[in-house]
This record gives structure tokens, C-alpha cells and sequence, in this order.
């Protein structure tokens, strides 16, 4: 049975069921992820991370998504093949905890490698992570304050 992507709007703040939940559905209880589940759904990836997994996603919140100028989001979100390749330049095969993060090159479902740092706490590329080790039933998210883009 599927649910629908926003079937559930919860507040960080409130406290998740016994009930596991796949990395989608913990991202939309969130609340503050509703652009990263609709660019999810444009360009059909709900499905790839609601699998076995496991997963470590950065996930950028819907104020990091603010910060791409609106026609720039808008065009990216009507062109699958490279909002595709954004999104799973967030995703990390693995089930990765911040305190097991090591600074370095780490190679993302996309392809390229993202840039972790460790000074000051844990950096993707040139974003924060904000909020760390939100497990999920088939992965883990990081939050992060920016969109990361592949160069």
C-alpha cells in the first residue's frame, strides 16, 4: 500500500511513531522538506528511496531551496534528467552516522564525490549539516542548510 508523498505534516519536534519509517516518509513527517518531496516525485525517485536501501541522504530543508533564485528552482524542477542528478548527488549508498563521518571524498548514487569535512561539525560540499542521524528503516538523513550542486 502506498502512501501519498504528503500524507503526514508533523513538527521536528514531535515524536515519531514505533512504527519504522522508509526515508520518505520520515522526511515529509518532518514537515520542513515539502520541495525536496515534490522534486523527488518530478523526477521519480520516491519509489528508489522507499527501497531496501540503505541510504544516507543530505537532505536540504525548504529554506535551502529558497535560496535558488525561484525561476532557477522552477526550471530545474520541469528538467528530470538534471534535477536527477541532483537529487542522488545527495544520496550516499550506506548507512553513514555523523559520528562515522571522515573528512575526505566520499562517491554519491549520482556518480560524482561530494566533499565531507569534520572542522566544526559535518560540511557536504559547501553546506552544514544542521541536523544529524535521523534514522529512517532503510537509511539515515542529515540536514542540510544549502542545495549541494555536482560540479
Amino acid at each position: 500500500m502506498k502512501k501519498t508523498l504528503l500524507a503526514l505534516t508533523l513538527g521536528l519536534g514531535t515524536a515519531f511513531t514505533a512504527q519504522a519509517k522508509d526515508i520518505v516518509d520520515t522526511a515529509v513527517a518532518a514537515g520542513k522538506f515539502n520541495t525536496l518531496a515534490t522534486a523527488l516525485k518530478a523526477a521519480g525517485l520516491v519509489d528508489t528511496l522507499k527501497g531496501p536501501g540503505p541510504f544516507t541522504v543530505f537532505a536540504p530543508t525548504d529554506e535551502a531551496f529558497a535560496k535558488i533564485p525561484k525561476a532557477d528552482l522552477d526550471a530545474l524542477l520541469k528538467d528530470k534528467a538534471k534535477l536527477t542528478a541532483v537529487l542522488t548527488y545527495h544520496v550516499v549508498p550506506g548507512k553513514v552516522m555523523a559520528k562515522d563521518v571522515k573528512a575526505g571524498k566520499v562517491k554519491t548514487v549520482q556518480g560524482s564525490e561530494l566533499t565531507l569535512g569534520t572542522t566544526g561539525g559535518v560540511t557536504v560540499d559547501a553546506a552544514k549539516v544542521v541536523q544529524a542521524d535521523i534514522a529512517a528503516d532503510n537509511g539515515v538523513i542529515h540536514v542540510i542548510d544549502s542545495v549541494v550542486l555536482p560540479k
